[in-house]
């Protein structure tokens, strides 16, 4: 049952004559505090804050000598009391409320200064069970939520980001807080507060593998705002969970303009899939384009693979996304920097790379210190109306599933390495996804397809127009193997991989024409292998 309002109406202007004060997060809190000290308000304090600002010569009073109850259980019930509460939820027009303040010596809390204890950072630390859970706050958050639920009377501040527009709002309205930004500042805590509960739940779900909860929350901190999204007219913005996952989110970058919405969208997508290839067997680079790559390729050297990633679609990559396994050369940087690209992002660059981007001055350079796990576990959502989807990280791994050879032919052991390749990049191809590979390097990709049939033609011909481009005799996907993210469901598109050169196929299988699509495969002398996994990515 609902509860029904008196319909008080707030005022619009709020004299701050008491403050309480109780931070993790102490930067500027002295600073701040004694801005309120010289405009007269009355501090109030707890534990560490209070000592920080006692230490500082800063006139505050501790809040056990409020409640007349000293802090217990080391520090976890201080502030749970009806004289803190009371102070931050009276309603100052109320009569009752107003009754009850004087029958039980409640001072009311104009402006509530708190920050939470630190549970984000030691979740990403890395913290062990009973450490993590030491740093869910519980006082805090019931503060704010008390002090935000009533903004009709109290400013609630979360942030210390926020500490200089109350300062210039007192300033401006001599010792007064108004209306509005009191609401602004409510709406500010209520979203804090969702952000550390979705968090910690998070890490619940994470810490003792639990799946499909009944509540599910997202939530993040504003890290940076855009000037739009994948439009100019649609409004964006980045939010960043704390998830220390190597990758755009925790990218350090060097230089270069701020990353827009697809920029961002399309290098979490390139290293992604370049983590496929671990660096310590051999360099890797992918070049990405509207988060489909147009070339991925393995070599000796960080440079040729590179070189070898251009080369199969070197016209789409124009304006793209280059992610490397390793750290970035010399060399390589300038190959790069030969051709118009967006963003760079690879795990570290050494300083002469980084001399030679610094020339390029619309040229993005992001290292993240190593690469994304693709065996890790992770949850991915898409948003419908009126919800959201939520599945697991596809972390299938091609050295982790069985293959079944189907056809009277079994792949060399070349071609059964260009397979595992092909497979590991279609997962990271927009459905329908077909992906040839020769010689550890794509020799043509074909993407987002209604048909099946259409991504393996629409990937023959970019491969032609490779070789045209090159000069080369005869396209890459001579020879070739070739993978299907998803089972043919005729032979005709196992029929025009082989048109294009596959000599080698490697699918899920699991179609009820399956007999004839490796007919089709024996007739033509090509060897084929079933996963048994789909890999969509939609």
């Amino acid at each position: 049952m609902a509860v029904a309002s008196k319909k008080i109406p707030a005022p619009d202007l709020v004299t701050v004559k008491t403050a309480l004060l109780s931070v993790s997060d102490k930067s500027g809190i002295v600073e701040f505090a004694s801005a309120l000290a010289a405009r007269g308000v009355k501090l109030y304090s707890t534990g560490g804050t209070h000592k920080a600002l006692a230490t500082a010569g800063l006139d505050v009073t501790d809040v056990s000598e409020v409640t007349g109850f000293p802090e217990i259980m080391d520090g976890r019930v201080k502030t749970l009391h009806p004289k803190v509460h009371g102070g931050l939820l009276a309603i100052r027009d109320d009569e009752e409320h107003q009754a009850a303040m004087s029958a039980h010596g409640i001072e009311g809390i104009d402006l509530a200064v708190i920050n939470l204890y630190p549970f984000e950072e030691v979740r990403a630390a890395g913290g062990d069970y009973p450490t993590t859970v030491e740093n869910i706050d519980i006082g805090g958050p019931a503060m704010i939520r008390a002090a935000a639920k009533n903004h009709a009377y109290v400013t609630v501040i979360t942030d210390p980001a926020d500490y200089r527009e109350v300062s210039e709002a007192l300033e401006a309205g001599n010792g007064t807080i108004p209306y509005a930004l009191r609401q602004q500042l409510a709406a500010r805590a209520y979203a804090r507060t969702a952000a550390y509960d979705a968090t910690i739940s998070s890490w619940f779900v994470e810490a003792l593998s639990l799946e499909n909860q009944r509540h599910l929350t997202l939530g993040g901190t504003l890290k940076q705002e855009m000037r739009y999204g994948e439009n100019p007219h649609q409004s964006a913005a980045f939010y960043v969970t704390g998830d220390k996952r190597p990758g755009v989110a925790n990218a350090v970058q060097h230089q270069g303009k701020q990353l827009s919405y697809n920029n961002i969208n399309d290098t979490d997508a390139a290293f992604e899939l370049v983590a496929e290839f671990p660096p310590e067997q051999a360099p890797a680079a992918a070049i990405i384009k509207h988060a489909n790559p147009c070339g991925v390729a393995r070599a000796d050297t960080l440079v040729e693979a590179y070189r070898r990633a251009l080369a199969c679609d070197s016209q789409s990559a124009f304006g793209g996304i280059v992610a490397l396994n390793q750290t970035l050369d010399a060399v390589t940087a300038e190959e790069i920097v030969k051709l118009f690209t967006e963003v760079i992002i690879a795990p570290d660059a050494d300083e002469d790379a980084k001399a030679i981007i610094a020339a390029k001055k619309n040229l993005r350079l992001l290292t993240t210190g190593g690469l994304p796990d693709p065996r890790s576990k992770g949850l991915n959502f898409k948003t419908v109306a009126g919800g959201f989807l939520v599945q697991g990280r596809d972390n299938a791994m091609i050295d982790e599933i069985t293959l079944n050879v189907v056809t009277e032919r079994a792949p060399t052991d070349r071609e059964l390495e260009d397979l595992k390749m092909a497979f590991a990049i279609a997962k990271h191809v927009k459905s329908n996804a077909i992906v040839y590979v020769k010689d550890g390097q794509t020799a043509g990709i074909g993407a987002g397809q209604m048909s099946r049939i259409d991504s393996a033609i629409i990937a023959g011909i970019k491969a032609k127009e490779a070789a045209k481009t090159a000069g080369w005799a005869e396209p890459m996907t001579n020879g070739s193997a070739v993978a299907s993210e998803a089972f043919f469901p005729f032979a005709d598109g196992l029929l025009s991989a082989v048109a294009a050169g596959a000599t080698a196929v490697i699918q899920p299988g699991g179609s009820i024409r399956d007999q004839e699509v490796i007919d089709a495969a024996n007739a033509n002398g090509v060897a084929m292998v079933f996963t048994g996994v789909r890999t969509f990515r939609h």
